[in-house]
């Protein structure tokens, strides 16, 4: 067979309960053009047994077991894996719509290194949409080579998420990963570490569905959003700071909205502020505020924080998805506080 023009990356761990359901979304509308590449980085569950059983189904299908070096290495090594001119790197948990390959083969003839694929987000059983677009950008765009800070501020957040980015592979190669290994977002430092090479392309229409609340990182929230999406986002030498601050303060967890939304979503707690955040911290002003924020009762930072953006931020239908999820949102915490009493009072049950 000839060379394929598009890879599709997939590095998965223990989705086995997922998986399948991704590749049947994938193979369904494979070309000869295309391949698909999985990584699966040592899977102790039965990762390895749905695999393969889709191999003899797919011809450009290769699966590939390897030791798990952490999610930046594991994509870094399906792309390394992949033969095709561009590589779509992709999770092991979402979907392509159909008839999406078509669009993104017909936007590589096009001339672009870089091609960014809206998503719809739907909840972990896909049986709720939660979001049309998760880009609010309802018409295609395109950006010159010289254009890379509008195309910074377009897509930052978005492309935190890998499954949005099809990259021509040569470019990802040649780039400097190794530094941004375990950062969690090294698809991100490729593209803007420094200036592409080339135009890069927008769809606006939501080809992909982003299973949403399903990500394997979420316990270390803290973490990831305030100390190292930040650290990266402001490592990218040839972007304006005005740039910078339409995606994230340098250092957020000095803002008491952005402590208080993370309290809202259960994501601060006294714990990390003593394990965490308070060797972050100088100034006694900053210690007391950040001391009352993580002490502040839950459930109360939660309906205020969503009352808040109902009204003021009605388009943001995310964020609200995670004030729902939380334990603070007050039918959890009623379920929990109910569930803990019954347990009290009957302990064998």
């Amino acid at each position: 067979m000839s060379a394929p023009i598009l890879s599709i990356c997939i590095a998965t761990h223990n989705r086995a309960a997922f998986i399948g359901q991704t590749l049947d979304s994938i193979i369904s509308q494979m070309a000869d053009t295309v391949e698909l590449v999985v990584v699966d980085t040592s899977s102790t569950d039965d990762t390895e047994q749905v695999m393969r059983a889709y191999e003899g189904r797919a011809p450009r299908l290769r699966y590939v077991r390897a030791q798990n070096g952490g999610f930046d290495r594991n994509y870094d090594r399906a792309v390394r894996e992949a033969q095709g001119e561009f590589c779509w790197l992709f999770a092991d948990d979402d979907l392509l719509k159909p008839g999406a390959i078509q669009v993104v083969l017909d936007a590589i003839t096009q001339g672009y290194c870089l091609i960014i694929v809206n998503a719809e987000a739907r909840s972990a059983d896909l049986a709720e949409l939660q979001q049309e677009r998760v880009l609010p950008i309802a018409e295609d765009r395109a950006y010159e080579a010289q254009e890379q800070e509008r195309l910074f501020i377009d897509v930052a957040k978005y492309v935190s998420f890998i499954g949005s980015i099809v990259i021509r592979r040569d470019i990802w190669l040649t780039r400097d990963r190794e530094r941004y290994y375990d950062s969690l977002f090294v698809h991100v430092a490729v593209l803007f570490q420094s200036p592409l090479p080339g135009a890069a392309r927008l769809i606006s229409s939501p080809w992909v569905i982003i299973r949403y609340g399903n990500a394997s990182w979420a316990p270390q929230a803290f973490e990831v959003w305030m100390v190292q999406w930040p650290k990266l986002i402001w490592s990218f030498p040839h972007l304006s700071a005005a740039a910078k601050r339409r995606i994230t303060r340098k250092e957020p967890w000095r803002s008491p909205v952005v402590m208080l939304l993370s309290r809202a979503v259960d994501g601060y707690s006294p714990q990390i502020y003593r394990e965490r955040y308070a060797p972050l911290l100088s100034d006694w002003r900053d210690h007391w505020m950040a001391w009352a924020i993580a002490h502040t009762p839950g459930v109360l930072v939660n309906a205020a924080a969503l009352l808040a953006f109902k009204f003021m931020r009605p388009y943001d239908k995310l964020m609200q998805v995670n004030f729902r999820a939380s334990r603070f949102y007050y039918r959890n915490y009623l379920r929990l506080l109910l569930g803990n009493q019954s347990a009290s009072r009957n302990p064998r049950s």
